[in-house]
């Protein structure tokens, strides 16, 4: 009952949207349903890892599948060599308990294309033990700098300058909420509603987009816009905690203090650029929009308002922003398989291992478009047809107007041409003449 009022919304908007929506509950989650026990029936359920190890075995080697996986090892090892915390030889059971994971296939299939944001997460964590000493400078005037020669003023700052309850709610809930539910909720759609190996892509490029972003603030240090309102212009160092920002506010309204004790004790400080938060949310509007595009706008509008809030609640500054979205279209692109480059042709039937129409709906998987080729292709197959019935009943009638009546054929199947409303034209005005 709660989508109900949703999608008589949408229906009733003029957005670019299929207009024959379900809108009752069942008729909503039928499709979902159905297609996520399709999903589930596909699993392998073995806990053999000699299955495991004879696929590894099978597979072939290059430089182009190698290398990312060499700069995701080095990435973790670094992590595990500067990691105090746990020490060691604790510490050595994270990569035990992931190799395990990937030698039994029932885990297999969700860890190995999952490696790539594992590596991120680690890199991330292990941030805080790298020595002080060995990092680079923090810049503190690069960002507002860049902002004000590329915008030509300090967006961000504009942002903050009026605030209340409303607005510090409208911008927690993406920021704070959203930001870390919604790449779950795009894993699960990809997995149960998108073309088989969606999903695998999905955890490649999410991974090495989140991974190259930390890399990058590891590697460029910056200050967030709190960081410009508490101390000015003055000189960072690694031993200032993060802050909230506007954050603290909601801290407030639930008389708490978890996003207080969070940045406080954050293991990246200093890395406003790229904004990850931009790069996640544009990351997920690409694949969405690319996979299920009559909804694109509302995935983008998503974008805009969690732009919107990071500014806000001064995290981020718009060329934190920009930079983040850069990074996700390079990675989308980059990573993208060659069987989803044009998604006009993606196998969405053999993807999903069943018909891609399910009964009772006009939606095909998302879609509602027709395939003209197709349908030229039909009506062609089906002109040649009656043009050949047509032939055979003038040479078996055995007329002396032979000639003539050839003549009408061929002047009939010249005019007879593959879309349907000129085939029956052509048909009239040969019956005419």
């Amino acid at each position: 009952m709660f989508l109900f009022p949703f999608s008589r919304l949408l229906r009733a908007s003029s957005l670019p949207i299929p207009t024959n929506l379900p809108t009752s509950p069942q008729h909503l989650l039928t499709p979902f349903i159905l297609a996520l026990t399709a999903s589930l029936q596909r699993l392998d359920l073995s806990r053999d890892p000699r299955k495991t190890l004879n696929r590894l075995s099978k597979h072939k080697w290059t430089v182009t599948n190698t290398v990312p996986y060499l700069i995701m090892a080095a990435c973790a090892s670094f992590s595990l060599y500067v990691m105090t915390t746990p020490p060691f030889p604790l510490k050595l059971g994270i990569p035990a308990v992931y190799i395990l994971a990937i030698l039994i296939p029932i885990t297999s299939q969700f860890v190995f294309p999952a490696t790539p944001i594992f590596a991120w997460l680690i890199t991330f964590f292990s941030a805080r033990f790298i020595p002080s000493a060995t990092r680079p400078d923090i810049h503190v005037a690069l960002l507002p700098a860049l902002e004000s020669v590329l915008y030509g003023a300090n967006i961000s700052d504009l942002q903050t300058r009026y605030t209340n309850a409303v607005l510090d709610v409208l911008a927690w809930l993406p920021y704070g909420v959203l930001h870390f539910s919604v790449p779950f909720v795009v894993a699960l759609v990809l997995w149960t509603l998108g073309p088989r190996g969606s999903v695998q892509y999905w955890g490649k490029a999410f991974g090495w987009m989140n991974l190259t972003g930390v890399v990058t603030q590891l590697v460029l240090p910056c200050a967030a816009p709190w960081y410009e309102i508490i101390h000015g212009l003055t000189p960072a160092n690694y031993g200032m905690p993060g802050s909230p920002g506007g954050l603290l506010r909601i801290d407030r309204v639930f008389h708490s203090s978890g996003y207080t004790n969070a940045f406080g004790s954050a293991p990246l400080v200093f890395g406003a650029f790229p904004s990850l938060h931009s790069g996640c949310a544009t990351m997920e509007a690409l694949f969405l929009a690319h996979f299920f595009p009559q909804f694109k706008p509302l995935f983008w509008a998503y974008v805009g308002v969690l732009w919107w809030a990071t500014m806000y609640l001064s995290h981020h500054y718009l060329i934190d922003l920009t930079g983040g979205a850069c990074l996700s279209v390079m990675v989308f692109y980059v990573t993208m398989p060659e069987a989803f480059k044009d998604a006009d042709q993606i196998n969405w039937t053999e993807a999903l291992g069943q018909p891609a129409v399910v009964e009772g709906y006009n939606i095909v998987n998302g879609r509602q478009e027709l395939d003209l080729d197709e349908e030229i292709r039909k009506l062609e197959e089906q002109g040649d047809g009656v043009e050949g019935d047509e032939e055979e009943r003038i040479e078996a009638s055995g007329s002396g107007s032979g000639s003539q009546e050839a003549q009408k054929s061929k002047t009939k199947k010249s005019r007879s041409v593959s879309w349907g409303e000129t085939k029956v034209m052509g048909e009239e005005a040969g019956r005419a003449e």
